[in-house]
């Protein structure tokens, strides 16, 4: 019988110089690290925070960011500061994992500092990892202290005032700009401000239900970007919007208990539909901002992304999709550690695109198109003068067939040309203006055709189908290219007079075959071109 083999446990600690320096690498963007630092604050019960982001003359950055929250004592302090801190009390809060205020900083600076005070009367305790402290060490080593720089704890009585509270400092910034040959000049500054904006722009989204007293889903707190208070910005902007559909979907968990997420489609306004100019920038009308926003206990943590379900197109452009749920689903959405991204199974995946998005997908569309029509049609205004100029110009040398009306009621013409006089049946009707007799764009045509032969004032013309992907996708982008337009409809106006010229009783139907198939030929070669965007433009 053979011996039990004897099973030894032992505990192998990393290397504390790889390991905190690998863990600057799990992939954060500076505005997702700055909100997963304030996701602190907010789990703290903080009221006020201010964030200050500051370089001096050499080009050293400092990020930091005060609070009035709960604050922390000395255990509470190390705690915050453990890589995989001990679990929050209340399973709802913001934070996760115990991880994302050490990896969101440090993927950007070397030196974190916190201090903290859990009540008025505490002195004010600081923490540090020292990134360079720990590589020359050689020891997973925090560093306590309380002798805190001025600096920080008067940023902290700025906010906390006479209450708890606590400071997150990012020092020895160096992942968020690039290399300037002066570190402080002007195009460092710059760079430094344009981070800045951006960064105001994804905080007033992540937490907008925070940021907007009118939203009564979270608790209202005040945060300050260098001084100027950070303005909620609602995708959604649902006193405008429509809302096409909303469902609360129940969900049973592993454990045996119910919990549900709630999912709400909205159809903003076309652009020229809003009440003012400002209310339709503010809202941001961009092919880029359609798709799903994930909330997480009212933060967001996902924005503008159909998930893999749809593309973006450009016909999608005023479909926004809130998606809602709660810390009792992250196992069940898979929720990464940077709180950033959730996993749909497959059942969900395709109730959200094969039935819960089908009819607002198709409002949202058929109210684009509609107004696209309205964009295109002012856009072709006066676009093809210079063509109808040039036929005229032309149109005795280019020779071809004579038509003639009979029955202006009808459209029954005679058609003569080489092969004889022939009755044919042409659309008709007046000059849209006076001039526009040659070539002609018409909402529609029957078959969807692009174009077809016409008739306007006695002068051969060719009618183009302003609704067709062709029109849209290649001469929409190029109406103000004059000759390039003009080579164009002359080409269009010379098929159409060919058609004419070659006209006999036992073709006829070959022609509009030949149309018919052109324009389903056309059709499909354009699909791969971008949508004329003009709702997006005309503001």
């Amino acid at each position: 019988m053979a011996g039990t083999k004897k099973e030894e446990g032992i505990i192998l600690p990393p290397d504390p110089k790889r390991m905190i320096m690998g863990l600057r690498d799990t992939g954060y963007e500076f505005n997702t690290a700055v909100a997963d630092v304030l996701d602190n604050s907010i789990a703290a019960d903080a009221t006020d925070i201010d964030l200050r982001i500051d370089m001096d003359l050499r080009g050293n950055i400092t990020l930091s960011l005060a609070d009035d929250g709960c604050g922390m004592n000395r255990s509470d302090l190390l705690n915050a500061m453990t890589y995989g801190a001990r679990l929050r009390p209340n399973p709802a809060s913001l934070g996760k994992y115990g991880l994302g205020l050490k990896t969101a900083s440090t993927a950007f600076c070397r030196m974190l500092t916190v201090a903290s005070r859990a009540a008025a009367k505490d002195p004010v305790l600081a923490a540090t990892w020292d990134l360079d402290h720990v590589a020359n060490s050689g020891k997973w080593e925090v560093l306590l202290s309380e002798n805190v720089d001025d600096e920080i704890t008067d940023h902290l009585d700025e906010v906390a005032k006479d209450s708890s509270g606590t400071v997150v400092v990012w020092q020895k910034v160096d992942r968020l700009l690039k290399d300037y040959a002066d570190a402080g000049g002007k195009p460092a500054q710059k760079a430094l401000k344009q981070k800045e904006d951006q960064l105001r722009r994804h905080l007033a989204m992540v937490f907008q239900r925070f940021l907007d007293p009118k939203d009564t889903r979270a608790r209202t707190v005040n945060v300050k970007l260098n001084g100027t208070a950070i303005k909620a910005w609602n995708p959604f902007v649902p006193d405008l919007a429509e809302l096409a559909a909303e469902q609360e979907v129940p969900v049973e968990l592993p454990s045996g208990k119910d919990a549900s997420f709630t999912v709400k489609a909205y159809i903003l306004p076309r652009r020229e539909d809003f009440p003012t100019i400002e209310l339709a920038k503010e809202a941001e009308l961009s092919s880029d901002n359609q798709g799903i926003y994930i909330y997480r206990e009212n933060r967001l943590i996902k924005d503008a992304d159909w998930l893999g379900i749809y593309q973006k197109e450009p016909h999608s452009t005023l479909l926004r999709v809130e998606f809602s749920f709660d810390h009792r689903l992250d196992e069940v959405f898979h929720l990464d550690i940077k709180k950033s991204q959730i996993g749909l199974n497959e059942q969900l995946w395709d109730w959200l695109g094969g039935q819960f998005l089908t009819a607002p997908r198709r409002m949202a569309n058929q109210r684009y198109r509609e107004g696209q029509k309205k964009d295109i049609s002012k856009a072709a205004q006066g676009a093809h003068d210079a063509s109808n100029k040039t036929i005229k110009e032309r149109e005795a040398a280019a020779g071809g067939a004579k038509v003639n009306v009979v029955d202006p009621n009808t459209g029954e013409c005679l058609v003569q040309n080489p092969h004889g006089t022939f009755k044919i049946r042409l659309p008709m009707g007046p000059a849209a203006k006076p001039g526009e007799v040659y070539v002609k764009t018409v909402d529609s045509i029957d078959s969807g055709l692009l174009f077809e032969p016409g008739l306007i004032q006695g002068h051969r013309a060719v009618h183009i189908n302003s609704s067709h992907p062709y029109y849209a996708k290649v001469y929409v982008p190029n109406l103000n290219k004059s000759v390039l337009v003009q080579g164009m409809d002359s080409l269009m106006w010379a098929l159409a007079v060919a058609e004419l010229t070659a006209y006999h009783d036992e073709v006829a139907d070959h022609f509009k075959d030949m149309r018919f198939e052109l324009s389903k030929i056309l059709s499909k070669l354009v699909e791969g071109l971008p949508d004329p965007e003009l709702n997006e433009n005309a503001a």
